[in-house]
């Protein structure tokens, strides 16, 4: 005789796949890149750290010292599983930090890493995540100048968690930060989105799409530095990491103040990850990428960029997505295939916990 559903699931067990915002603890949506990060900036970290440099809440500060003109940036890295189709953790973090520099237009130089190891994680995979972090930042261009590692108790951590920190310097005339979208920019991706996140997600889940994906995970820097060669009066660059194309265009749009206009059949968005979305009811703008980079150029000058990005190995897939408007600011539309629009709203918290 079959069971009672209420013998079966237990509602005390229940959990809402959107987190509550009126709730007095840290919840997973706090780190997705989302509204909730948003409201933790700006109700605790801001008001205590509060300054100018801080405010601009760019990728990397750009800093003045000593008669250099500096970025510096910092990030945690936790990613779960540790090793995944086309990365692990140790050249996520050397790439990630790499290309937070990238997008304020610095040169990166110098990295700090920092591991925090628990108790009982295997010396060899300690190894192969040092040794994948050292290739990246030789193919990266930088030095690992320093560093420090503590261990915590087992059970008090996930096997390995890395910090890295990084500067580069600023070439002069590189202006680049999400204030300086203008109405009639062209808005380019450097290539095809939602690798990284469903890469991450194929792997942890044990899930198979009928081909392998693998992570976007690289530097951008030569490639920001190619599209500076054909201008330095580049606009906005941002990587669309936590939260997306998506929450990486909200975060522009209401910082300068302006609207931007997608057009839904440019979006590069790989079959095998819209099929991944579809299956599961993702939306590929809110999923994370690694190794793609956002860019907001005067018109008159995109084609050139464009090219130019096209010519890179990094951006061979980049495309003209859309626009920066005067309607609706600080809102981001879409105009879908149908000829409808709908509004691309910054997610509350993250599709997918733990990817970066």
């Amino acid at each position: 005789m079959p069971e009672r559903l209420a013998d079966v699931v237990d509602p005390a067990n229940f959990t809402c796949p959107a987190p509550l915002r009126d709730q007095g603890v840290v919840v997973m949506g706090h780190g997705g890149g989302g509204a909730l990060s948003a409201e933790l900036m700006e109700q605790i970290f801001t008001p205590a750290y509060g300054n100018a440099t801080l405010s601009g809440l760019a990728d990397s500060a750009v800093l003045e010292l000593g008669g250099a003109r500096l970025a510096f940036s910092t990030d945690s890295y936790v990613v779960r599983p540790l090793f995944f189709p086309g990365g692990c953790l140790g050249d996520l973090a050397v790439n990630g930090t790499v290309n937070d520099l990238a997008m304020s237009g610095a040169v990166p130089a110098y990295l700090s890493a920092a591991f925090v190891l628990e108790e009982g994680v295997e010396l060899t995979v300690v190894e192969r995540i040092a040794r994948s972090m050292g290739a990246a930042a030789e193919a990266a261009g930088v030095t690992i100048a320093t560093g420090d590692t503590k261990v915590v108790e087992s059970g008090h951590g996930d096997g390995v968690y890395v910090t890295t920190a990084g500067v580069g310097l600023v070439p002069d005339g590189v202006d680049i930060r999400p204030q300086r979208a203008r109405p009639g920019d062209a808005v380019i991706v450097s290539g095809p989105i939602g690798l990284h996140g469903v890469a991450i997600m194929s792997v942890r889940e044990g899930l198979e799409f009928g081909v392998e994906i693998a992570s976007d995970s690289a530097p951008l820097a030569d490639l920001v530095a190619a599209m500076l060669a054909v201008t330095a009066d580049i606009h906005v660059l941002r990587d669309p990491t936590r939260g997306g194309l998506g929450a990486s265009l909200n975060e522009i749009a209401r910082a300068s103040g302006t609207g931007v206009r997608l057009r839904e059949r440019a979006i590069p968005v790989p079959d095998a990850v819209a099929n991944a979305c579809g299956f599961l009811g993702l939306d590929p703008l809110y999923v994370a990428n690694e190794g793609r980079l956002v860019a907001f150029v005067p018109p008159s000058e995109a084609e050139e960029v464009l090219a130019a990005m096209r010519a890179h190995p990094q951006g061979a897939g980049a495309t003209l997505i859309g626009e920066c408007v005067t309607e609706h600011p600080g809102m981001v539309v879409v105009a879908t295939g149908l000829g409808g629009t709908r509004v691309v709203d910054l997610p509350l918290g993250e599709q997918l916990p733990r990817i970066c």
